[in-house]
């Protein structure tokens, strides 16, 4: 079974699991001609991801969105995971690059879904601690931002018809996102290759050993010492979680220690143990956002 077909699948299955809106809805028009975009690679245009939920803070500040396209045509996914534990410090994350009229097509099935208008949540009720599927198209010189809470975890029961009509619109185009050659024609889908990422976001905190699984140290490699890395990412809380970027020729240092590192690997920096959580910046990323 390919790789494409496996994550398309997987979307499905998920999604088929399962109020307000901001917007009145109305069925969207099929885009005639091209779509005005932004065209730079490192242009976000449409990005759908998962945010908040009932998670742990390590997994909230290392995840990923499930496909991001950018101006270019650029296509980062996470692709599928090795299933141990722990798993490895770095993820799968798979680049392809679309054509132009791989994007054309892509922004019109996002209109047909309905996230080329105003911005609008098109939450599910009844349920706790889910995440929120989160779409974001920057296309025609406006961002529109569209949400469903819980759009992977809900029937829809209790909403109103329209917000459940959305929704299912909306999990119509999750699916169709995972399998772009189908959905776009295979001969605008290129070779998919590993991601070669230009800087990573360190999270930094003391080590705090697990029963059980104890694994070998790794002595940090640049100048800076991890005590003082980066800035807090909690000021004025008193915590010790710290955040910082690395990138260029001290990227090139620490790229081969990431790649044989682990989520639970110590790292040895001024005679103390450090815990440290990898989240490899896209394109449109850079800094350390706040952390809750």
């Amino acid at each position: 079974m390919s790789r494409h077909r496996s994550i398309a699948l997987w979307l499905i299955a998920g999604l088929l699991g399962g109020c307000s809106a901001a917007a009145t809805l109305t069925p969207s028009p099929s885009l005639r001609g091209n779509v005005d975009h932004p065209s730079g690679a490192r242009d976000l245009v449409l990005r759908y991801e998962t945010v908040g939920g009932f998670v742990p803070r390590e997994v909230l500040l290392s995840s990923y969105p499930t496909i991001s396209v950018y101006g270019d045509g650029t296509v980062i996914t996470h692709g599928p995971q090795i299933a141990i534990y722990p798993g490895p410090a770095l993820p799968n994350l798979i680049a392809t690059r679309i054509t132009e009229t791989g994007l054309q097509r892509l922004l019109a099935l996002a209109a047909d879904a309905g996230l080329l208008g105003p911005d609008a949540q098109f939450d599910a009720i009844g349920i706790a601690d889910a995440g929120t599927a989160q779409f974001t198209v920057v296309a025609g010189g406006t961002r529109h931002t569209i949400s469903a809470y819980a759009l992977s975890e809900s029937q829809d029961v209790g909403l109103a018809p329209a917000v459940a009509a959305q929704r299912v619109r909306l999990r119509a185009f999750v699916s169709r996102l995972g399998d772009l050659q189908t959905s776009l024609g295979p001969e605008q889908v290129g070779a998919e290759a590993s991601y070669r990422f230009t800087a990573v976001r360190l999270y930094v905190q003391p080590a705090v050993p697990v029963d059980g699984l104890v694994q070998p140290v790794i002595a940090w490699p640049l100048a800076a010492p991890l005590a003082t890395f980066g800035e807090s990412a909690r000021p004025g809380t008193g915590g010790d979680l710290r955040c910082g970027v690395v990138s260029g020729a001290d990227l090139e240092v620490l790229r081969p220690l990431l790649m044989t590192a682990n989520q639970l690997t110590p790292w040895r920096s001024g005679g103390r143990n450090f815990s440290v959580t990898m989240r490899v910046l896209l394109p449109d990323e850079s800094g350390c956002p706040g952390v809750e």
